[in-house]
Order: structure tokens, then sequence, then C-alpha cells
């Protein structure tokens, strides 16, 4: 398997279709909880062998901007690492639990 250079897909319909589905479905960040996701991330990184385009290995995550509440680069600080390695916030509301 290739390592992942040429991201095309993340600006195909396809994609775009399949973001804006994980977004409506859930806004709570995979890295840090918190609501308010305005992008979404490969959960086990392209760059590792994880699919590009299977809505099961993407997840809502802040993008740019970052976290509203508690101001962390959640997409910057995963970077190309697997969801398991990032040190997740731990907080006094379980926000993974949804509504």
């Amino acid at each position: 398997m290739s390592v992942a250079t040429n991201r095309d897909e993340l600006t195909s319909y396809e994609y775009r279709q399949m973001r804006a589905r994980v977004l409506a479905a859930s806004d709570v960040c995979i890295v840090c909880g918190h609501g308010a996701s305005d992008a979404c991330d490969h959960i086990h990184p392209v760059s590792k062998g994880g699919a590009r385009l299977d809505p099961d290995n993407l997840g809502p995550i802040h993008g740019v901007a970052g976290c509203p509440v508690c101001l962390r680069k959640c997409n910057s600080e995963k970077g190309d690492r697997p969801l398991a390695d990032v040190v997740q916030l731990v907080t006094s509301v379980d926000w993974f639990a949804g509504p």
C-alpha cells in the first residue's frame, strides 16, 4: 500500500457528501469530546493504511479554528496518528454519551 500523498478525494463530491452525513449525525469531536466540530478526519489515518472513503473511518473533529470550549487544535494535534494514540480530554461531563 502506498503512502497517502494524493489527497484528491478530499475535494470529491462523494467525500463531501460523506463528510456532511458524518457531521449531521454528530458534531461531537472524536478527540476532545466537545460539540461544534466543523471538519471530519480519518480515525485510522490513510497514511497508515486506513480507508480513504469509508464512512466508518471518518469522525467529526475540530478543524483549523479549534475547539470553542477547550481551545485545542484537535485535527492538528491528532495529525497522522491513530485515534488510540491521541490523548483524549477527560472532563466531568461524558460528552461522548450524546444527548
